[in-house]
């Protein structure tokens, strides 16, 4: 093979092509043609040894068969997303189908051609696709130097390989709820993490694992994570996040899972209030879940009538009073009357008060007195491995007095 042209100073490197296909012949000549355009390029004639040449070698373009032994087009892309969220891959069949070319959009190919094709024509592709692919990576240099993480993946393919890494990565960490009044942890709350940059947040996964289509996959491993930590517990209960959608798995409804054996120590968390009007037989699906053991718990009381609206519909045993609420309440009078009306409306009703996102002393000693039952912050203690050490600070002065929690 010929020697690439010299890179003089100040002028891009060559663009570095993958090109794949089980026909030599064509091959041979495309490699040609891009060599003649100043392209370095690596060839391959089936999918899985391309796939290992992607893992080893960074390449600015993908050109691949859709028809191939062992691995077709299609799961090279995915398998080229595992390794390289950028780089453009142009696909090339000989027998279009239209299905086919839908998916290779969806997983984010950059081009699905037909042949027979203008060899000049891939050129000028994989030049533009190189361009792109350059300045995306560029992309992620800059947010990585201003720290603001990684960029998300923005299609299918990129999707599933950072879902695929995450669910690797998972781990579930706790942070307690405590009743300061007798110094003891009433519960845990679970907490999703995972290394996956491009996922940095359970927001984020869960957003993404919703666009893949994926979010029962995703909801059903977490929730067998949380089960296996949570059984060493000696907590009363565990705080566990559910997502609506997940309202709608027949999963969470098995008495027989692992789940459903221990549905009386758990209190699922309900968040995303507003996508609750996507279950229609709510009240039902609840009672259900009541049925079998579970307490319900809604998040961010107090933030917004969305809040309001999931108190409401949902009817829940356990409150969580929102962090805005809490922040700084010894300073501010109003809160302060938020706080106490919000806690005596629950009490009125039978449900329990948690108060999120406590830091300060000051702010402890506060949420006591206006009635809060149970305490939830870094000023006890970070999430983390089961289960983090809670540390209990001085007495609040004046005390407070957290009611029974017997009817929970």
């Amino acid at each position: 093979m010929a020697s690439p042209p010299p890179v003089r100073p100040g002028e891009a490197r060559p663009i570095r092509v993958l090109l794949v296909d089980d026909n030599p012949e064509l091959v041979n000549v495309t490699e040609r043609i891009l060599k003649r355009a100043g392209m370095v390029v690596e060839c391959a004639w089936d999918g899985i040894t391309a796939a290992d040449l992607v893992r080893r070698t960074e390449f600015d373009v993908v050109v691949s068969d859709v028809a191939m032994p062992g691995l077709d087009g299609l799961a090279l892309l995915r398998a080229v997303r595992e390794r390289d969220l950028d780089v453009p891959v142009i696909l090339v069949t000989g027998a279009p189908d239209v299905q086919a070319a839908a998916r290779a959009i969806e997983y984010g190919a950059f081009r699905y051609l037909t042949k027979p094709i203008e060899l000049s024509v891939v050129a000028r592709l994989a030049e533009e696709a190189a361009g792109i692919c350059r300045i995306a990576r560029l992309n992620r240099q800059i947010l990585a130097l201003h720290g603001a993480g990684a960029a998300r993946p923005s299609d299918r393919g990129g999707l599933d390989a950072s879902l695929d890494r995450a669910l690797r990565s998972m781990r579930i960490v706790f942070q307690p709820v405590v009743e300061w009044e007798v110094h003891r942890v009433f519960a845990y709350e679970a907490l999703l993490r995972s290394h996956e940059p491009a996922l940095p947040t359970p927001e984020l996964l869960f957003e993404a694992a919703e666009r893949a289509g994926r979010l029962s996959e995703v909801s059903r491993a977490v929730r067998l994570a949380t089960v296996e930590a949570a059984e060493r517990s000696d907590a009363q209960y565990t705080f566990m996040n559910i997502h609506p959608r997940d309202l709608l798995d027949d999963d969470l409804y098995d008495r027989r899972s692992a789940l459903g054996k221990v549905a009386g120590r758990i209190a699922l968390e309900i968040t995303e209030r507003a996508r609750l009007d996507e279950v229609h037989d709510l009240t039902a699906r609840i009672q259900t879940l009541r049925a079998m053991g579970f307490k319900i718990a809604v998040d961010d009381l107090g933030a917004g009538y969305s809040g309001l609206t999931s108190f409401a519909r949902l009817e829940p045993e356990i409150v969580k009073i929102d962090m805005s609420l809490v922040r700084d309440i010894e300073r501010e009078p109003m809160q302060s009357k938020l706080v106490a009306s919000l806690a005596s409306l629950c009490k009125d009703t039978n449900r329990l008060v948690v108060a999120e996102g406590v830091e300060t002393l000051d702010e402890r000693d506060a949420l006591i007195a206006c009635g809060c039952d149970l305490l939830q912050g870094y000023l006890f203690a970070r999430p983390g491995p089961p289960f983090p050490t809670v540390e209990w600070s001085p007495p609040p002065t004046p005390a407070g007095r957290a009611p029974s929690l017997h009817h929970v």
